[in-house]
């Protein structure tokens, strides 16, 4: 009897280490395949999700099913979730995906800002994104620069151009708070590296010929050409007769076609009616166009006029721009 007994003590010892064993490699071989081999997905937790609420969203996703494992890792390593939106890479294994979760590794979307636009154009931009939250569709211009801590500031001209990262739900002036900082740190660097001759009497100034310069070339190389025959003119009283800052001017009476009663007509942006700058920047400066307008290129030219290519013909004197207009805008010999 003593013999069975033993034989059966041995066999449930064999069983249970079997059985174990068999449940340790299940276990193992569950935190370490992934859960999701095919695509990519997204995560969205929201603010005080548990860890019950996460297993019901993977399990909407796909990821998860009502096993015991689950369960026993609820009660071994469920993290402390934060809220924000997740990339579920192809590929990724339980481990890592809690990781993430407990980190707040959320996943980074980006909007850019470009070269040239307008205020009115990022304000749109940012209203039609709807991965941001809107904060600022509601206010006028001055209004959202009081916001931002800047209430004598004219509101063009005032954010960076760059590719900005931001998570889904972060609000737009949140975004605008960042470009507009950036806009400040790049326009005082280049306020104190600029030349000293250079024709402008402040930052803000620097600015506006930014914008200009920045509506008229989108040619790296030439930026600076630009810049130096609006500080030459500027030097020598001459008028910038500049046809971006007349387009701005005219605002939603502007159909994208420049006339002549457009140039004659006087309003502060007509540079061809009045001297020296405009009141305001007319677009959104990149920083090569804020460092143009800080470092002109040396240089005789006073007049430039665009060849239909991106680029730009240079002139010394009003003989040789006349000839260039008739040769490139009149398409005479």
């Amino acid at each position: 009897m003593r013999v069975i007994l033993t034989l059966l003590l041995l066999m449930l010892v064999i069983s249970a280490v079997l059985l174990g064993g068999q449940a340790w490699r299940q276990w193992q071989q569950f935190q370490s395949l992934p859960i999701n081999p095919d695509g990519e997905l997204n995560l969205w937790l929201g603010s005080g999700t548990s860890y019950a609420g996460l297993v019901r969203d993977l399990q909407h996703l796909g990821l998860a099913g009502p096993g015991w494992e689950w369960r026993l890792l609820g009660r071994l390593r469920a993290p402390s979730l934060k809220a924000g939106e997740y990339r579920i890479a192809p590929g990724t294994d339980l481990g890592s995906l809690l990781d993430q979760l407990g980190q707040g590794q959320t996943r980074q979307h980006r909007m850019t800002i470009v070269e040239g636009w307008t205020l009115e154009r990022l304000r749109s931009e940012l209203a039609g994104d709807p991965r941001l939250r809107s904060r600022t569709a509601d206010l006028a211009d001055d209004e959202l620069m009081s916001r931002l801590g800047c209430e004598d500031c004219f509101a063009e001209g005032w954010f960076l151009p760059e590719t900005y990262f931001f998570t889904r739900g972060s609000s737009d002036i949140e975004l605008l708070r960042r470009a507009h900082e950036a806009m400040k740190t790049e326009l005082s660097a280049s306020w104190s590296g600029r030349d000293a001759d250079v024709p402008l009497a402040s930052p803000e100034e620097l600015l506006i010929l930014a914008s200009i310069i920045e509506r008229e070339t989108g040619a790296e190389a030439e930026r600076a050409r630009v810049a130096g025959v609006f500080a030459r003119r500027l030097n020598l009283g001459m008028r910038l007769q500049t046809d971006p800052t007349v387009m701005y001017g005219l605002g939603p009476e502007f159909d994208g076609r420049l006339r002549r009663v457009h140039l004659r007509s006087d309003h502060p942006w007509n540079t061809y009616t009045r001297h020296g700058l405009p009141p305001t920047p007319i677009a959104l400066p990149g920083r090569d166009s804020l460092r143009a307008a800080a470092r002109p290129a040396a240089g005789t030219a006073l007049y430039f006029v665009s060849r239909g290519d991106g680029t730009h013909q240079f002139s010394d004197t009003l003989d040789q721009h006349n000839a260039a207009v008739n040769r490139y805008i009149r398409g005479r010999p």
